[in-house]
């Protein structure tokens, strides 16, 4: 049976809060726009040596995994919806439209490093490919009887068109690269979704 001593579960606490902090670390610095922090600057910014950073993960790839798994910890309470399918058109795209944008507005920069180290990260593809699947899922739940109104054979593309119109890239685009305030970038959602979605509604 082993047993653990005080210098041991010390040891262990303080090896914890370290990992703790250099996770913290690289968040931050991938919040910052920093594509790709050395180790020296992760090891400054979590306040251990370089030496002590790969005593705590066992690679890269380790410290992706740690980083994305605290991300979704930090978005899990913005992926609830305040509407359900039951509700009005009308209704259902403006809290969808809000909701969704509170959460593209949580990833942050992190959304935009995430895409740029797909090319070199399969980790990271994959955790994105998982992500879009659950947020086009959610969209297709919320609006399936829009969608079921929709002739089949324009079905999967209206869902790709609405998905699309909803997704961080589009947020992106609009409120990063054409400068539109989050409001104008809601409205701008709302009415494309309406647009898109909107015969379906009608029927």
């Amino acid at each position: 049976m082993t047993t653990v001593t005080p210098l041991t579960d010390g040891r262990n606490q303080r090896r914890d809060r370290n990992r703790d902090a250099v996770v913290t670390a690289l968040l931050e610095l991938y919040r910052e726009g920093r594509l790709r922090p050395s180790a020296e600057e992760i090891a400054a910014r979590a306040g251990i040596s370089v030496r002590s950073l790969f005593r705590y993960f066992d690679d890269v790839d380790a410290l992706v995994r740690a980083a994305i798994a605290r991300q979704q910890e930090h978005l899990a309470p913005l992926w609830a919806l305040d509407t359900d399918p039951d509700r009005p058109f009308a209704e259902r795209i403006e809290r969808f439209v809000a909701d969704r944008v509170r959460l593209l507005r949580g990833m942050g920069e992190v959304g935009r490093v995430a895409r740029t180290l797909t090319v070199r990260q399969p980790l990271i593809l994959a955790e994105l490919a998982r992500i879009r699947h659950a947020l086009r899922a959610q969209l297709a739940e919320l609006f399936a009887a829009e969608l079921d109104a929709v002739p089949p054979g324009e079905r999967r593309s209206v869902l790709a068109a609405a998905d699309v119109v909803v997704s961080w890239e589009s947020f992106d685009l609009m409120h990063n690269d054409q400068g539109l305030p989050v409001d104008d970038v809601e409205t701008a959602m709302q009415g494309a979704l309406v647009r898109l979605l909107g015969d379906g509604a009608r029927r």
